[in-house]
């Protein structure tokens, strides 16, 4: 397996920041193109103001486009999503696929990184006149079963729907050329090893396959000693390397004034993305926050892929400043300028801290990660910083502490209680059964399966042990939708999805 270090020094300067004395050379064709990608893409990349490829990419990209097998390794945010993105639209560009035989395949773990990763690379494709479709749960299967009967040269999917979509003859992976494994460490996290393998199996042995992870370990190198032929590796980063533009501290409160230091976090300019361990604990912090003033949206499993979507949205434009979040949104959102994240709870792991940690100091910005310790959680927390390659600031925090100002721009909330956000859900989007319009020609127990909504789609979901605490499955699925929180929105009583217990292994 040939390795190298994709670690390399940023673009060297122009000629606008070289002596004036010395002549600029004339301008040579974008980097893009120099890696082998085709001018449509290219110009492309260059109307969305990108000129320049990440290091990960500059690496990756001429590998794939040779067809080899690649192992990429890097944080979140290096820029992985067009490391395998742009080689992969360029390999099958000028092929249509066959009814219901997509010619590449993208998993993923979650569904907000499946959006995403389409949302990136469906305008590029757009030059090339290649389709992609979105592939996961909780959303409207009978809408994937049709585009697949028109045909898509790519499938960005979870592995649970696209592994039903196989089993009943809608989805074959006989013609797949390029098969891509993204954030395949959360993905095995997750449980998904064996759900993976077998859709591996269902691909040409000879097709090519790339694997990009944060870490090389335990089940993921089952996958790649498996599925991979003699990999080129790329790694950009030690593994656990923390981003050098993020400032971290550890904030040492009481439990009387936890919730008081996380309002005045809350009250601060600017995004801030808030994680807490249980689907209950977001939507309890996020009343909290609007009682004193904060308008806050929650994310978890148990709401629907429409309100999910709404809120990211809002968050995006600014409408609400401070998202509060289970793992769910550790790996699976990018949000541009998020300038703080808090750890609420604490994770249970470096990679939890790591992958929370990464919403921020994204494309270069600066950030900052502040996690909230209380007094016998503070041997777990340094454990876990030190695992993680961090040393954070220690502070022993109090309500109105100038030193919160300081460091995050803390100030105290208004204490005129607001309205419980929520995003309005039109009549026209409320829940509908999947495959309207098929005539019910599903097996029930793939309709079923597939209902879940937040099973094979978060991080919050589905585990295999290692998650966080009292996190449950967003519900199961042969329990009713009524009682869950997606189904009356954060004013409701929260559904059996809160209450503790051990998790279901899904499938």
């Amino acid at each position: 397996m040939t390795s190298f270090n994709a670690a390399m020094p940023a673009d060297a300067p122009t000629g606008a920041q070289q002596d004036e004395a010395v002549p600029a050379a004339p301008a040579g064709p974008p980097e893009f193109a120099l890696l082998g990608l085709p001018k449509p893409l290219v110009s492309a990349l260059a109307r969305q103001g990108i000129d320049s490829p990440f290091p990960i990419q500059r690496a990756t990209i001429p590998d794939i486009l040779s067809g080899k097998d690649v192992l990429g390794r890097g944080q979140t945010g290096s820029g992985k999503t067009l490391a395998f993105g742009l080689p992969t639209l360029t390999r099958i560009a000028g092929v249509k696929a066959a009814p219901h035989r997509p010619l590449a395949v993208i998993l993923v773990p979650t569904r907000e990184l499946a959006m995403q990763v389409t949302d990136a690379l469906e305008p590029l494709g757009r030059g090339l006149s290649l389709r992609i479709k979105t592939v996961v749960g909780g959303m409207s299967m009978g809408r994937q079963i049709e585009a697949l009967r028109r045909g898509v040269e790519i499938v960005v999917a979870t592995p649970g729907r696209l592994t039903d979509l196989v089993q009943q003859g809608e989805c074959s992976l006989s013609e797949v050329r390029i098969t891509v494994i993204d954030e395949a460490d959360h993905m095995c996290d997750l449980g998904f090893f064996p759900v993976v393998s077998a859709l591996l199996e269902r691909t040409p042995a000879d097709g090519q396959r790339l694997l990009f992870s944060a870490t090389l370990d335990g089940d993921v190198d089952k996958l790649v000693r498996r599925f991979l032929d003699a990999p080129v590796t790329h790694s950009l980063d030690p593994a656990t390397s923390s981003v050098d533009t993020m400032e971290h501290h550890m904030l040492q409160v009481t439990r009387d004034d936890k919730f008081a230091v996380t309002a005045e976090i809350a009250g601060r300019e600017g995004r801030t993305i808030m994680f807490v361990r249980t689907q209950h604990g977001v939507d309890r912090l996020v009343k909290q926050l609007a009682r004193v003033g904060v308008r806050a949206g929650g994310l978890h499993g148990g709401k629907r892929q429409n309100q999910r979507s709404r809120i990211l949205s809002e968050f995006r434009e600014g409408a609400i400043g401070v998202l509060v979040c289970t793992d769910v949104a550790a790996r699976g959102i990018h949000v541009d300028d998020v300038s703080l994240v808090l750890h609420v709870d604490p994770p249970m792991d470096h990679k939890s801290y790591l992958h929370r940690g990464g919403r921020t100091a994204r494309a270069g910005e600066r950030g900052t990660v502040m996690t909230l310790v209380l007094p016998n959680e503070r041997r777990s927390a340094e454990s876990m910083t030190r695992r993680a390659g961090v040393r954070p600031n220690r502070l022993r925090a109090t309500p109105g502490h100038p030193s919160l100002a300081e460091l995050a721009g803390a100030q105290a909330p208004s204490g005129v209680a607001v309205p419980v956000w929520e995003p309005a859900t039109p009549a026209s989007e409320r829940p509908r059964r999947e495959g309207g319009g098929h005539g019910g020609r599903r097996p029930r127990r793939f309709h079923d399966r597939s209902r879940e909504d937040g099973r094979e789609g978060s991080s919050d979901d589905r585990r295999s042990g290692g998650g966080p605490r009292g996190e449950r499955p967003a519900r199961d699925a042969r329990g009713a939708r009524g009682g869950s929180p997606s189904g009356r929105g954060f004013r409701g009583r929260s559904g059996p999805a809160d209450r503790s217990g051990g998790p279901r292994t899904g499938h």
